[in-house]
């Protein structure tokens, strides 16, 4: 294995990422895509561990972060898919990560499947998805009951919001920097008040979206889909697609408008628009939201652990975990998790 900067990979090496990742249809997700390394590294320094074969031909590449002595995958902590690129049944034992000063693999999203990192995953955790193909029709003919009475109430409620506020207008691929703003807006706002993380915190990640919004390649750019009824901008998501997969991953609603569940009318929307945009899958991204629960038609697994020599290390990180699920199996378990946020973010 060989690391190299993102700017200095080869011609050749970019073209057997793009091969790599179609023979894979567990990389189908825009995170695997080599625009998304592009753009996070343009305001975040990412490397990529190369892998060659007896061949010499590029076999797995790994995008990734150094953060001292730890490497993080490529986008952390907003990486809700992780992973190396290699072609099916490709071996890609972990442990060659640890070289050069680097003491540790860490991961939170990494799809199943890479069977040498099971003796470093610490957990599993569902990642909900819906199937749009057909659009709206085909998604109801799916969905389960909670999810078909769920749009049910969001064409009434938008119905409603017509006669109240004003027309209603859906976007489902916008540029339009004042409303990327406002999602970015409402997102902090949100991270406040649940105690969460501000990922917007962290320089850099606002321009991150605004490049993903103007990148308008075929195969890969962010998605921008906005909900007005009259001059409110009542909801909005802010997401990435490749090919026919849309990553749901910045979601957001007014909460003046809150009554209205706007959030469903938008995605009531964008599944009814899917069939236009070429989309066949929304990934909702791992969560124990209960709309996602609602909503979705199916789920993948990923995976939380440390690929790491030190025992002591993958023991206190293997404690933390069973915490944590110990935590969110409870029924105090979500306001608990709400006061140890504010506790950390002080």
């Amino acid at each position: 294995m060989i690391i190299k900067d993102f700017a200095d990979l080869s011609g050749a090496e970019l073209d057997a990422w793009h091969a790599l990742r179609a023979k894979n249809p567990l990389l189908d997700s825009p995170y695997f895509h080599p625009g998304f390394a592009a753009a996070v590294h343009a305001s975040n320094p990412v490397q990529v561990v190369v892998e060659h074969g007896e061949d010499g031909e590029v076999t797995a590449l790994l995008p990734c972060h150094r953060d001292g002595s730890t490497l993080r995958p490529v986008g952390w902590p907003g990486a809700d898919f992780q992973g190396p690129i290699l072609a099916p049944g490709t071996a890609f034992d972990p442990r060659g990560l640890l070289t050069g000063g680097v003491r540790a693999f860490a991961f939170d999203h990494l799809v199943d499947g890479l069977a040498e990192a099971e003796p470093w995953i610490l957990s599993r955790r569902p990642s909900p998805f819906i199937d749009v193909t057909g659009g709206l029709d085909g998604y109801l003919g799916r969905a389960s009951r909670s999810g078909k009475d769920n749009m049910g109430q969001a064409r009434r409620r938008t119905a409603k919001a017509a006669r109240v506020h004003g027309e209603v207008r859906f976007a489902a691929d916008a540029v339009d920097a004042e409303s990327l703003a406002r999602v970015i807006e409402l997102k902090r706002a949100q991270y406040e008040a649940t105690g969460a993380l501000d990922y917007f915190a962290e320089p850099g990640r606002a321009e991150l979206l605004t490049r993903l919004m103007h990148t308008r390649d075929t195969s890969f750019g962010g998605v921008l889909s906005t909900l007005h009824a009259g001059p409110h901008l009542l909801a909005a998501h802010f997401g990435m697609r490749a090919d026919g997969v849309l990553h749901w991953w910045f979601p957001v609603y007014d909460p003046a408008f809150g009554n209205l569940a706007p959030g469903w009318m938008l995605l009531r929307e964008l599944i009814a628009a899917a069939p236009g945009m070429g989309i066949t899958r929304i990934d909702l991204g791992r969560g124990d939201d209960e709309y996602k629960r609602r909503a979705k038609t199916g789920e993948t697994m990923v995976a939380q652990g440390l690929v790491t020599r030190s025992r002591a290390r993958l023991l206190l990180r293997r404690t933390r975990e069973s915490l944590v699920s110990t935590v969110r199996s409870s029924a105090v378990g979500p306001a608990l998790l709400r006061s140890v946020r504010r506790f950390r973010n002080r």
